[in-house]
């Protein structure tokens, strides 16, 4: 992909950021267990690159929570760091895994995504954005256990859309820059 597909579907990615937690905000507590927003940023990271992914991560939530109010402000510091993580690993994995079995380096750089942006959000609400109201045992709860949901959406549809993309010569599998 040249620079311009990469920032026109960065862009994309940002606008589909915004809008599936819209639609999903009509369920009761939708946004946390289905993840809306984590998945055109891991998408982003995947298919652009890291640089693009990590902007996608940081704009993302950050334009939604000024345009939508999603997510709320006492939230958003941490889910800012956790997306751009996303984008970020996502976007280097991508270029650095490379094993004979290309579905294999789409679930190895989008699992080392997810668990890095999970640890580093986990971390940083702990010991900054909500020191002393943060647990193990919140972080285990909302990262993982009512998050399962939107886990196995992400490692469902986001593979599928990555190699339908690429059968359909979109993308290119990211190189090492």
């Amino acid at each position: 992909m040249n620079k311009t597909k990469k920032l026109v579907f960065a862009g994309l990615c940002v606008a589909l950021g915004i809008a599936l937690p819209m639609a999903f905000h009509t369920i009761p507590n939708a946004g946390s267990i289905f993840l809306p927003m984590h998945i055109p940023v891991l998408l982003c990271g995947l298919l652009c690159g890291p640089g693009y992914g990590l902007a996608c991560g940081l704009l993302t939530p950050l334009i939604s929570s000024f345009a939508t109010g999603m997510p709320p402000a006492a939230i958003l510091p941490g889910m800012l760091c956790e997306l751009a993580v996303y984008g970020l690993v996502t976007g280097v994995l991508a270029q650095v895994v490379k094993t004979p079995n290309k579905t294999a380096n789409i679930y190895l750089a989008l699992v080392g995504a997810m668990v890095s942006g999970r640890v580093v959000s986990g971390i940083l609400n702990g010991l900054i954005f909500r020191a002393g109201k943060y647990s193990l045992q919140a972080w285990v709860t909302a990262s993982f256990v009512t998050a399962i949901p939107g886990i196995i959406i992400q490692l469902v549809a986001i593979p599928v859309i990555v190699l339908s993309l690429r059968k359909m010569n979109f993308v290119q599998e990211l190189q090492r820059s």
